[in-house]
């Protein structure tokens, strides 16, 4: 028999002994180390092997939370702040004091055992994709006061099933052991020394985890700062935070919608600010305003003095890469031809006397060429919906501007020598005839031919006085639909919007001025009614959204291809749903009413002011009432109001004045209601309720948010959000339409169907806190 066979199993004795031998020789180094963070750092996976485990984790205390400082196996993972509490099991141990050996974290009668309150955090589980079983954890406590300083936490002991008896054991004398170092070596906060030291400071990294950062970023060549953001998942305002409170000077972000400083950067080339790290962002009432990645190197050496002489600068930092993606906004990327400042530059010739009717040279024309790109480029990156190019007569300068969440903002101004040569390029681009100046013309850019981005502009050229020519090109918006649920569509409208447009068969239009958003929303609703048993034509000039499962047409009015003779040859082609981008004409409206009585469903848009009166206008074409009547299923109008900008946003409680001018316009348009005409008080009564039903906290106040203003944002304003009136075809609604009732009636008939007017719905939005009521008026009339 060889030796194997006759091994005896060692004894609960032997193990004991075994790992207490183990744990004074982790002690012994515990105390043998010097700085606490290199306990951390360097004993987290000893401490897995004595406890005979997967993770460690210890989290220190942090006010009414505790925060994790070390992770083993989670050191891509950003630190874990947790509540103490039974949200979580290392929360209630900090809580309870009490050590805990659990068997299984997901086994709710295990839990309950401890505390009926006792949860498992399984966001982390969820989001590393690492699935927790056992877990020991001990609470850490001071030698003397025995005040909390911590939590350890061991997770899936290797061996299967619960941490064993030892291990228990194990844990309080390491934890004595950890409390005494912790205490011998706490003491008061050290001295920022590094760059990144305010991270430490603020909890969001452990000085063992920038340690470890650094010694990463050393040992493969890359830049600390990299290293933080792409393995610990800290975002550039983190870093921009700690470099601001290193050089004692303010963070300043990056802002995609900022303007170039034109007249700053004319003399000042992409490769001398990269070299340099600074760069002038503008020259307000305050001085000159310049951002550098070492503000006390560029002050010191006093370069920007020698080149801004008269200015009075001053300095605010920002991380590397938001100073990259700062130059790269000024003078595009790497593979653009400089920035707008240079481009000018080259253009400074004398006006001449007629404003611009001579001819350019050709360096001039190749400038014009790359100015106009980076314009392009420049209006699409900062979500700019509309380019305005605007030529003053005689020698005055010819004004560019940005139209972006529905408001314009200068961009540059050009010589008006150039003025011609810049319409004329703009032609050229989308094959129009330049040698008319005296008609309006429009036609489309396909910019994949004359610049790096893939997107398409609609241009129409407008004769203004003075024998100029006005141009006006929109960033058609290509892109994926939006989910019908993410159209800021209020739930109470939204149930409403789906059982119309999933009816069989009839006509739903939506109306709104240009820019409100109609095709966008057509696109959700055919979104939600695609399907692979669905056969669905649109017909759109031009085509801004693509949908898998959509046969699309392109309408070309110069090729015959109008919207009815789509139509018509949509009805020859087995349809189920029809899209019409545009009923303007009696033809189109008649043939999409045909289509919708003959098992069709119709989609359309109309520009219209209102749902009621758009009901009129279809009627003012000379649509068959009882067919029209038939035939509708709703209307939706809607617009487009400024949303508060969600970080700067600031709430406050309204004052009864203020809401008794809210409900007074909300009820406005009931008041023609029979309901509130038998008794306007009580009508204003239930409103109020329902509102505080809503949206009012448990005391019944409400809370409304007013604009700010900040760096990511426009004044207070960022993005647009929908207001939406929807009109369902009832049948008061299709009876009155077939009496040729007025605009009034059939208001106030929807109304009592439970319609919100584009106002109510507005009003809705400002007690959610996701505009306020300046918005809401400036895009509606009442």
């Amino acid at each position: 028999m060889n030796d194997t066979a006759n091994r005896v199993p060692p004894s609960e004795l032997d193990l004991r002994l075994a790992f207490l031998q183990k744990l004074q020789a982790v002690s012994t180094k515990i105390h043998a180390t010097r700085q606490l963070d290199e306990i951390m750092l360097d004993l987290g996976m000893e401490f897995c092997d004595l406890f005979n485990c997967e993770r460690f984790t210890l989290y220190a205390i942090d006010g009414e939370h505790i925060v994790s400082k070390v992770k083993t196996g989670l050191t891509t993972f950003r630190d874990l702040k947790l509540p103490i509490g039974p949200h979580s099991i290392a929360g209630y141990v900090a809580q309870t004091l009490r050590t805990v050996n659990l068997a299984d974290v997901y086994d709710e009668a295990e839990l309950r055992r401890h505390s009926t309150e006792l949860r498992f955090q399984r966001g982390v589980d969820q989001r590393t994709g690492y699935r927790t079983r056992q877990m020991l954890v001990a609470p850490l406590l001071a030698v003397q006061s025995h005040e909390l300083l911590g939590v350890v936490q061991f997770i899936n002991h290797r061996g299967g099933g619960p941490f064993p008896a030892i291990a228990v054991d194990g844990v309080e004398q390491l934890c004595d052991t950890l409390s005494v170092a912790l205490s011998q070596r706490l003491g008061p906060p050290q001295l920022v020394r590094g760059k990144y030291d305010g991270l430490v400071a603020e909890a969001l990294l452990s000085a063992a985890e920038l340690e470890q950062a650094t010694r990463t970023a050393r040992q493969q060549g890359r830049d600390i700062e990299e290293v933080l953001v792409e393995q610990f998942q800290l975002k550039p305002a983190a870093l921009g935070r700690a470099l601001a409170g290193f050089y004692g000077v303010p963070y300043e972000p990056h802002r995609a919608e900022r303007l170039k400083p034109v007249e700053l950067l004319r003399h000042l080339k992409r490769q001398y600010i990269e070299e340099n790290g600074w760069l002038p962002l503008e020259d307000g009432k305050d001085g000159l305003l310049v951002v550098a990645l070492d503000p006390e190197r560029v002050a010191q050496a006093h370069i920007v003095k020698q080149i801004f002489p008269k200015a009075k600068e001053h300095y605010r930092v920002t991380s590397g890469r938001e100073f990259g993606q700062m130059v790269e906004l000024f003078y595009g990327a790497a593979a653009d031809s400089g920035s707008v400042g240079d481009l000018l530059s080259g253009m400074d010739g004398d006006d001449e006397e007629d404003g611009g009717g001579g001819e350019v040279s050709e360096a001039v024309e190749n400038e014009l060429v790359k100015l106009l790109n980076k314009i392009i480029v420049d209006a699409y990156r900062q979500g700019v919906s509309d380019i305005h190019i605007e030529p003053l007569p005689g020698k005055g300068k010819t004004g560019i501007r940005f139209r972006k969440d529905g408001t314009l903002v200068p961009y540059i101004e050009i010589p008006a020598s150039y003025r011609s040569a810049l319409a004329a390029r703009v032609k050229i681009m989308c094959d129009l005839d330049i040698s008319e100046r005296r008609k309006p013309q429009d036609g489309k850019i396909k910019f994949k031919k004359y610049g790096p981005l893939d997107i398409e502009l609609r241009v129409a050229t407008i004769p203004s006085a003075g024998g100029v020519e006005d141009i006006v090109m929109r960033i058609l918006a290509a892109g994926e639909p939006i989910p019908l649920e993410q159209l800021g569509v209020l739930p109470f409208n939204l149930a409403r919007l789906r059982g119309a447009i999933e009816k069989p068969y009839g006509l739903f239009f939506v109306c709104g001025p240009t820019g409100s958003g109609k095709t966008t929303t057509l696109h959700s609703v055919l979104h939600h009614l695609n399907t692979p048993e669905t056969k669905i034509w649109t017909a759109e000039d031009p085509v801004e959204i693509t949908q898998k499962g959509l046969r699309q047409v392109q309408v070309n009015r110069k090729a015959g291809m109008d919207f009815a003779t789509v139509m018509r040859a949509f009805l020859r082609a087995d349809p189920d749903i029809i899209m019409v981008g545009e009923m303007r004409d009696k033809e189109t409206v008649g043939m999409g009413i045909e289509a919708s009585l003959t098992g069709h469903l119709v989609f359309a848009t109309l520009h219209t002011n209102s749902a009621p009166e758009s009901i009129v206008r279809l009627l003012d074409m000379g649509m068959d009432p009882f067919n029209f009547a038939d035939a509708l299923l709703g209307i939706l109008a809607q617009r487009l109001a400024k949303r508060l900008c969600g970080d700067c946003k600031q709430a406050y409680q309204p004052d009864a004045a203020e809401l008794e001018l809210l409900l007074d316009e909300y009820c406005e348009e009931l008041l023609n209601t029979a309901a509130f005409q038998a008794d306007a008080a009580a009508g204003r009564g239930a409103v109020l309720a329902g509102w505080r039903q809503r949206y009012a906290d448990r005391d019944g106040r409400f809370t409304l948010y007013r604009a700010v203003g900040c760096a990511a944002c426009n004044k207070g304003y960022r993005g647009r959000v929908g207001l939406h009136e929807l009109m369902l075809g009832t049948d008061k609604v299709k009876r009155l339409l077939q009496e040729h009732s007025r605009v009034a009636q059939l208001l106030a008939a929807a109304l009592e169907d439970g319609m919100l007017t584009l106002k109510m719905d507005g009003i809705e939005k400002v007690l959610l806190g996701i505009t306020d009521i300046k918005m809401v008026r400036a895009v509606c009339i009442k």
